[in-house]
């Protein structure tokens, strides 16, 4: 036995744990020591000894097929909704569509509506363009004209073609079958030349003097017998457009035109795309009665103690009495003083252009239209001359030597200064005569009968 040992000599010398095989040894010595050769193929997988470049170009190829599948879900999915918010704002911010992706967004929220016409109807209109129009401007009279359905897609053909610069005053030939980038290569490309005839009428013309003078002009699409028609019997469908023809204060209901046709010169498109017809001159005349008589003239006054239509009817009869404009107020107030049962009892204007106008009623009645333009209106009558009797009823009241107050209605169209007059008669002077001189034009009045008889004296009337 020996000390050093610490053990018997009949002791076997055995390990206290076995001696592991070759194949064992690299999974126990990873179990003791965290590696083996086993595991160093494990930790090769996952790359702790693959790192370095090849480890960062997969990482990045990763963020790529990730950054592909975002946009693939926002191109398929959140597009319509982006279309949604991008569409509205750019439409109030229309420099945006400069930028390539926010004008492709408009495209598609536009859609159809911009390869759709207005219609199926391939009849040519005129558009016209005026100084200081924009596509902006121009977006909702096309549209009521009929030419586009939508305005936004018309802007947005009109941003893409730079049309507002390239705009130039004048009238366009447009079909109402085109799409909005049609319509604006039209605006671009298909101005034309306005072939137009002037008229005018003066002031003092009836109706009838208006037609006969149509007669005579050549190359336009005015009938006049149209126009005729439509002055004495305006239809419905002409008075809609006009609301204010339709109070009886300033026109009696059923009556014609006269008086509303008001004295100037008219331009008369001639050329065969938009021709004036007769109802569009007289469209031109009623909108030029209301601009220059305004609705502040046709609101009388309580303290005139008259509606506009009465107005009108004294304004028609100065016309024919006057011949300087310093006279209007004065004839007026004559004939306002002799509505005055206090100054003039028998209520009897006594005028002499109403019974002309009744005599060339009465003979124009006998005449075809066409020998209108030879008639000699507002004709002196031969001493003695008497209308006939009974009057035709719708004539009668015009005979204001034997009617009481203003005729029924206007014996002409007055010009401005004969209707300011009427407004304003001058009353004052107590005048209950008058009488042209045939002198430059000089009118002479009176205040009594016999005054006005030593004017007759004295200027042989």
């Amino acid at each position: 036995m020996t000390v050093r040992g610490g053990r018997g000599p009949r002791e076997p010398m055995v390990d206290p744990e076995p001696t592991p095989t070759p194949a064992e040894y690299g999974y126990r010595q990873a179990g003791r020591y965290g590696r083996g050769p086993g595991d160093q193929r494990r930790y090769r997988r996952y790359g702790d000894s693959g790192g370095g470049l090849a480890g960062l170009l997969r990482f990045l190829l990763f963020l790529g097929v990730l950054a592909a599948a975002v946009m693939l879900v926002l191109v398929t999915v959140a597009r319509p909704i982006l279309r949604m918010a991008v569409a509205p704002w750019a439409e109030q911010n229309p420099g945006a569509l400069s930028i390539g992706f926010i004008a492709e967004l408009v495209r598609e929220d536009l859609g159809p509506a911009l390869t759709t016409p207005a219609s199926n109807d391939p009849t040519t209109v005129a558009f016209d363009v005026a100084e200081g129009d924009t596509p902006s401007t121009l977006a909702p009279r096309l549209e009521a004209a009929g030419i586009i359905v939508s305005q936004p897609a018309f802007l947005f053909e009109a941003r893409e073609a730079n049309l507002t610069p390239q705009l130039t005053v004048g009238t366009f030939e447009l079909a109402k079958d085109l799409t909005p980038a049609q319509v604006v290569q039209g605006l671009i490309k298909n101005r034309v030349v306005v072939q137009t005839q002037s008229v005018t009428f003066r002031e003092g013309l009836r109706i009838e003097q208006m037609t006969a003078k149509l007669e005579t002009l050549q190359g336009t699409q005015i009938d006049p017998k149209q126009f005729y028609d439509l002055a004495e019997h305006p239809t419905d469908e002409l008075l809609s457009n006009y609301p204010w023809l339709l109070d009886p204060k300033i026109r009696a209901k059923g009556a014609s035109l006269e008086g509303f046709l008001y004295p100037a010169t008219y331009s008369i498109r001639t050329d065969p795309i938009a021709p004036t017809d007769a109802e569009g001159l007289i469209k031109m005349m009623l909108d030029a009665f209301y601009a220059n008589v305004g609705p502040e003239r046709m609101t009388v006054p309580a303290s005139r103690g008259a509606t506009f239509q009465q107005v009108l009817v004294l304004a028609s009869i100065v016309e024919q009495e006057a011949q300087l404009d310093v006279d209007r107020p004065l004839i007026a107030g004559v004939y306002a003083n002799r509505l005055n049962p206090k100054l003039w009892p028998t209520g009897l204007l006594q005028s002499d252009p109403t019974i002309f106008y009744v005599n060339d009623t009465l003979r124009l009645e006998q005449l075809p239209l066409l020998k209108w333009q030879t008639y000699v209106f507002w004709d002196t009558l031969p001493a003695g001359y008497k209308l006939p009797v009974p009057l035709p009823p719708a004539l009668a009241g015009y005979n204001t030597y034997t009617s009481k107050g203003l005729p029924p209605g206007p014996i002409c169209s007055p010009g401005l200064a004969s209707i300011d007059a009427a407004l304003n008669p001058d009353t004052k002077t107590g005048y209950l005569f008058f009488l042209a001189t045939g002198q430059n034009g000089k009118t002479v009045y009176a205040k009594t009968q016999a005054q006005h008889d030593a004017n007759v004296q004295k200027y042989g009337h």
